[in-house]
């Protein structure tokens, strides 16, 4: 990484989304631990806040890094316009310094934009302004996100190049983004962000190898146009709207600037020409002449080759001359400057010459080294490489190389030799061709020697799939699928890198040879775990109930078997005594004759 980059100064801010529904829970409890695990701990979450401003400590920018905690909300876009918006107008609060500047972004999922606030019930449109409190935090819920042009705009004027580090399911989201935002680049950033330096080195560099130049304030009447000599002295070949050089590295770079003023001023206008993201600018004023006081004409002037009158610095022609200073006898009468300046362009579209010559008699006179009918070569614009011209490996013929001694590449430093592409796998592993001694890897592989997959599960998942719908390994039908991989099938069951379905494992290497090597097989039967954790509870129930009811029942046989024991005491224990029990009396009968009522008579008084 080039050091400049961090360790002149250094800061760190972090952002969520609007403190609002839907994009955060209002719940209290949510609202503190956002995480949808309530075993971690995530922080509440916010709009943005400026955790540390440009410093030139790196030992306090790493432990602010290392204190953060992850924080979440309920849909996926976040608050990163807000954030940029914010990181870009706080100058004071971040502490940007008169120095190039660049903000990082890093995410995993996409952004709001103007308009998404009104879901949240915010319509006030965002007005460009700093608005983080004493503690650096940006509330968010007065104004709505920010717009893609606004942030565009408030990024150039403030001078500020930004890189963009996001995941790789969302790139082409931001590569959208940085299209419209100028000054910008993308790179994809790992999951576990182990890129993350060199991805920053190599997307600083891209912004730092293009340099684009352009005009602020223009007046209408005013056309502005630029020619550039870039790489390798390579001259456009017309006049842009816009000065523009990319892959520079330390190569002298020229630009001219070219006024056309379609009508007069009505007084002098200053306008702006600067370089995008540089904090550099140049300013011009400009005023027309419009109404020239002439002296008499001259005739016959030498200015005119003595063939036309000169008046007001332009020449006359007398009748059978043209050109500009009427050096051109004409020929015919079809013969005219129009048809002339035709002859010097090779369409109708472009500049006379090239723009890089004058049209005399209708030939193109060519400046400098530059040569061809309309001037459009030159032999010493082609690119340059350890400082020589075509590598000194080649001649340069109208701003391209001619390579010789087998060379190759636009400045012929391309050596034949190929010892860097070969490993123990062959030429680039079979999985790539061989330019300019480096490998170029196929479409799913990398690595110095191609000899690594990007992801081999997904590059032949659709291999699989015809394998397992075909039935049997040795089959022709599924070689392109397949990148003519050697497709072999295990016996039995085996659990490798990859699964198809939940029923196929399989894996994939390169061989000896460069060749993919597929092994599939079938994957071991797995238990579904919410019926067995459903089968076991209910069981479980069932078995305690059992068990309850046993244990009750045997306490209750229990207690039966000893209140019989203690009857059996009791009755054994008591005494029966036979005594007349004075209050019994037994029943008495009495029988009558009443033939012999005198004799019973006569015995009760005797008695």
């Amino acid at each position: 990484m080039n050091p400049k980059l961090f360790l002149h100064l250094s800061g760190f801010g972090s952002f969520v989304d609007k403190e609002l529904l839907p994009y955060v829970s209002q719940v209290k409890a949510r609202r503190q631990n956002p995480c949808p695990n309530r075993i971690d701990i995530c922080q509440p979450a916010f709009s943005f806040k400026n955790v540390l401003p440009l410093t030139h400590d790196a030992k306090e920018f790493e432990r602010e890094v290392s204190k953060q905690n992850i924080s979440g909300n309920l849909d996926a876009p976040e608050a990163g316009l807000d954030a940029i918006m914010q990181a870009a107008v706080c100058k004071n609060e971040i502490k940007w310094g008169d120095v190039t500047r660049i903000l990082v972004y890093t995410s995993d999922d996409t952004f709001h934009m103007a308009g998404d606030g009104r879901l949240g019930g915010v319509f006030r449109p965002h007005n460009g302004q700093c608005h983080l409190n004493v503690n650096g935090s940006y509330d968010g819920r007065a104004y709505d996100y920010p717009s893609v042009g606004h942030v565009s705009r408030v990024l150039q004027d403030n001078n500020i190049q930004l890189i963009f580090a996001v995941t790789e399911d969302i790139y082409p989201a931001y590569k959208a983004l940085s299209a419209l935002i100028p000054q910008s680049v993308v790179g994809v950033l790992k999951n576990d962000s182990s890129n993350v330096v060199d991805l920053i080195s190599e997307a600083y560099g891209n912004l730092s190898s293009t340099l684009v130049l352009e005009q602020e304030g223009a007046p209408k009447e005013l056309d502005v146009s630029y020619w550039s000599t870039c790489k390798g002295n390579q001259a456009d070949i017309e006049w842009k709207e816009k000065g523009e050089c990319q892959g520079i590295k330390h190569e002298k770079i020229t630009f001219k600037v070219r006024l056309n003023a379609s009508a007069c001023l009505k007084k002098p206008q200053t306008f702006r020409i600067k370089m995008q993201g540089i904090n550099e600018e140049v300013k011009i004023t400009v005023n027309t002449e419009c109404h020239c006081e002439c002296g008499a004409p001259e005739a016959a002037s030498k200015h005119c080759n003595g063939s036309g009158t000169l008046s007001c610095g332009v020449c006359s022609c007398n009748e059978g001359y043209l050109g500009q200073h009427c050096e051109c006898v004409q020929q015919s009468d079809a013969d005219s400057i129009t048809s002339m300046l035709a002859s010097c362009r090779p369409d109708n579209t472009s500049q006379v010459c090239s723009g890089h010559g004058a049209c005399v008699c209708g030939k193109c006179v060519c400046r400098d080294m530059l040569k061809g009918e309309f001037c459009q070569c030159d032999d010493n614009s082609c690119e340059l490489h350890d400082g020589f011209l075509c590598n000194g490996k080649g001649n340069c013929q109208c701003g391209k190389c001619e390579c010789v001694q087998n060379y190759t590449g636009s400045a012929c430093e391309c050596s034949p030799s190929q010892d860097k592409c070969m490993n123990d796998k062959g030429l680039c592993s079979g999985q790539g061709k061989c330019t300019c001694n480096r490998c170029q890897c196929k479409e799913g592989f990398t690595g110095e020697h191609c000899s690594a997959f990007i992801n081999a599960c997904t590059l032949l998942k659709d291999c699989v799939a015809c394998h397992v719908e075909a039935g049997t390994p040795e089959t022709n039908a599924c070689a392109v699928r397949c990148l003519n991989a050697s497709v072999s099938r295990l016996e039995g069951y085996h659990e490798l890198h990859c699964t198809y379905e939940d029923t196929i494992s399989y894996d994939v290497e390169l061989g000896v040879n460069g060749t993919i090597v597929l092994r599939y097989a079938d994957l071991p039967r797995s238990v579904d775990k919410t019926t067995l954790v459903i089968g076991i509870s209910v069981s479980s129930i069932i078995f305690i109930g059992i068990i309850i009811i046993i244990i009750y029942r045997c306490l209750l046989e229990l207690y039966d078997i000893r209140e019989y024991q203690n009857f059996v005491k009791a009755q054994k224990q008591t005494e029966w005594k036979e005594v007349q029990n004075p209050l019994f009396q037994g029943a008495t009968t009495t029988v009558y004759n009443p033939l012999h009522e005198t004799e019973a008579n006569e015995k009760e008084h005797s008695e």
